[in-house]
């Protein structure tokens, strides 16, 4: 797994060191507003980031790909991450501290994973699942070209599905 630069952010390998700096970030309730909750403690959040610097299942089938989002000036400001399963296809999520959300910088951030992912990891196609509430995230990947998913697959009533191809 490889830094990704782009014009205003670096996406970082995520690794357990980064527990502390992403614990702060990821304590933002605005986060939260549609679905999760925050990590219940540092030390969760230790362990957890532990576990995914492997980068892979236990069974071996699946590659995790994680990326924390650097600001040019040294802040962490979130994660990207993919789900890389067989044939091509990956899973998407991310999150950004809300003090950034509306700059664009998810979409950067989104932006250059995708390309990674299609460069470098064989992806043809990545999809992301989130609830119909959440606009943000609609617009996002909207913006970003997906589309919604016939038949909205592996969503749950109350999320939708979206699907581009790379």
């Amino acid at each position: 797994m490889q830094a990704i630069k782009t014009g205003r952010l670096s996406l970082e390998p995520q690794v357990a060191a980064h527990a502390e700096e992403m614990f702060a970030i990821l304590s933002d309730p605005a986060i939260y507003e549609h679905e999760n909750a925050p990590p219940c403690s540092l030390e969760w959040l230790r362990e957890r980031y532990t576990r995914l610097e492997s980068r892979r299942s236990a069974d071996g089938e699946q590659q995790w790909l994680n990326w924390v989002i650097r600001l040019p000036g040294g802040e962490l400001i979130g994660y990207v991450q993919a789900t890389v399963f067989p044939g091509g296809r990956a899973a998407i999520a991310y999150e950004l501290a809300s003090r950034y959300w509306g700059r664009g910088l998810a979409r950067e951030a989104c932006q250059a994973m995708l390309a990674a992912l299609a460069a470098e990891y064989g992806v043809r196609s990545a999809h992301a699942v989130f609830k119909r509430t959440n606009t943000r995230s609609s617009r996002l990947l909207d913006r970003l070209g997906f589309t919604p998913a016939p038949g909205d697959g592996e969503a749950e009533p109350d999320e939708l599905r979206m699907v581009r191809r790379l």
